[in-house]
């Protein structure tokens, strides 16, 4: 069974989070055979894979949004829409949730369009453009409206003219522009179509917007309500959707998805790869607190590096590292360092990409703090290292550090909330401070880990998902023969 996997931002370009776990999901089934369609920012990227492709991968389909830039439009055209492709877009932009898929395919796969652009050049998509804008949003400048109406849905068009792979499942991480590709090759295809969500795509899209400078007043909620909009296309269209965790499963509800469509399936770590690692011993040397994270604005560096001054307020002789990937936005990484610079921050290390199991023994407390998060696989392997974490409130980072309703264990650490130095900082003293505390917590996350979030599993639960699409598959063409 061929399973196409597909993914936004992230494998196989980008180091942790989901791509980790998608590299998991295909070296842990070796028996199904997988291709990734992937969707990025940069060119540039094409083909510089962070990762080694499992010799059951057996393809990448690189698509890159700034690849738009490029698009040249034909010229004006008049009147080349029919009716109900008219009735299907006024719906995209109007952001109702029933949209036609089909109707989408058949007017992106099947229209002679030399360039999405071409779509914004047919002078009966500019009337739905104009109609929707009189009936919503009249109170905004017509022309800001028409330039974000192009910039939302331009790369969906790009990508809806793209190629589709044909494969005997389309699995998507992620409730967004990939989501959508799954759906249609899906329907295109006549294949099932799954979704993980790891994060809520549409929350996490909307807390970028709010923070952003390119969005400007009413506009940001012009965007917002786009990224809802694919969130429950998607909800709608998909077989099954998979969540970590419940809290996620209860906001999918809440947008818009159909309850009796969602399992929850943890995420799982590999324990083995740090069974070498001691546990914490009461060392006199300074106290050493790690953070492994993409250097990105929605890990929020910059609060850490706040917390982390103030931590060092207390105890001067405090060590920090700031563990992984710089490269994925460097002028953010670039302001990351000044702020550094600016509070005078001592001992600060930015190490870049790591092996983790190399650094985790060096450290005493270990951090994240995330403005939005899934079910982060760095908690789960600092738990498996025998470390306490601090944690913002986001994901299910609550419910790692606490435990669930039938999870008696005790705490594994602390949470506060997203955006808070200040607490972040107490906690981290507070553990500083009280080696015996530091230990407990750490055998607590340790016990966690081994009874709910291991690897097997995670790989387990994926295996009986797809083998049992695999034998409806086979009955459904058996009975077909017959």
């Amino acid at each position: 069974m061929k399973i196409c996997l597909l993914t936004e931002g992230s494998y196989p370009y980008v180091v942790g989070g989901v791509s980790s776990w998608v590299q998991m999901l295909m070296e842990g089934l070796p028996e199904f055979e997988f291709t990734i369609y992937s969707i990025g920012a940069f060119g540039k990227d094409r083909g510089n894979f962070k990762y080694k492709l499992p010799e059951n991968c057996t393809g990448v389909q690189e698509v890159f949004l700034d690849e738009i830039l490029a698009q040249r439009s034909t010229g004006l055209r008049k009147k080349v829409l029919t009716e109900s492709q008219r009735h299907t877009l006024t719906n995209l932009v109007r952001g109702e949730p029933d949209i036609d898929m089909e109707e989408l395919i058949d007017i992106f796969q099947h229209h002679s369009w030399d360039s999405p652009l071409d779509v914004f050049m047919a002078s009966d998509f500019f009337d739905i453009i104009e109609t929707v804008y009189k009936d919503k949003y009249s109170y905004l400048p017509f022309t800001g409206f028409f330039w974000t109406m192009r910039s939302m849905l331009l790369p969906l068009f790009y990508l809806l003219q793209q190629k589709i792979p044909q494969a005997d499942v389309y699995h998507s991480v992620a409730a967004g522009y990939c989501a959508i590709i799954g759906g249609i090759g899906a329907i295109f295809y006549h294949k099932p179509f799954l979704l993980t969500e790891h994060g809520i795509y549409a929350r996490e899209r909307e807390a970028e917007i709010i923070k952003s400078s390119w969005a400007q007043g009413d506009f940001k909620s012009v965007w917002i309500n786009y990224f809802y909009e694919l969130a429950r296309v998607t909800y709608r269209k998909t077989d099954h959707v998979y969540t970590l965790f419940e809290h996620n499963a209860q906001i999918e509800k809440d947008i818009g998805c159909d309850p009796d469509k969602i399992t929850v399936i943890p995420n799982g770590v590999h324990m083995e790869r740090f069974k070498d690692i001691p546990e914490l011993t009461d060392h006199k040397g300074p106290i050493i607190i790690g953070a492994v994270v993409r250097v990105v604005p929605i890990k929020d560096i910059i609060t850490l590096v706040r917390a982390f001054f103030r931590v060092q307020q207390e105890i001067p002789d405090t060590e920090f590292y700031i563990m992984g990937n710089m490269e994925e936005d460097p002028e953010y990484a670039a302001m990351c360092r000044r702020t550094v610079e600016t509070l005078g921050l001592r001992h600060c290390h930015f190490t870049g990409t790591i092996n983790v199991a190399e650094y985790l023994p060096k450290m005493d407390i270990l951090v994240l703090s995330s403005i939005s998060e899934g079910q982060p696989l760095c908690v789960l392997e600092g738990f498996s290292a025998h470390r306490p974490y601090v944690t913002t409130d986001v994901g299910c980072c609550r419910e790692l550090i606490y435990g669930d309703s039938t999870d008696h264990l005790g705490s594994a650490g602390s949470v506060v909330p997203p955006l808070d130095d200040q607490s972040l900082a107490y906690e981290i003293v507070k553990l500083a401070r009280n080696y015996p505390l530091r230990k407990e917590m750490a055998a607590i996350g340790y016990e966690r880990t081994k009874r709910g979030y291991t690897y097997e599993h995670f790989i387990n639960s994926y295996r009986e998902v797809y083998a049992d699409l695999e034998r409806r598959m086979k009955e459904w063409q058996e009975s077909a023969s017959n």
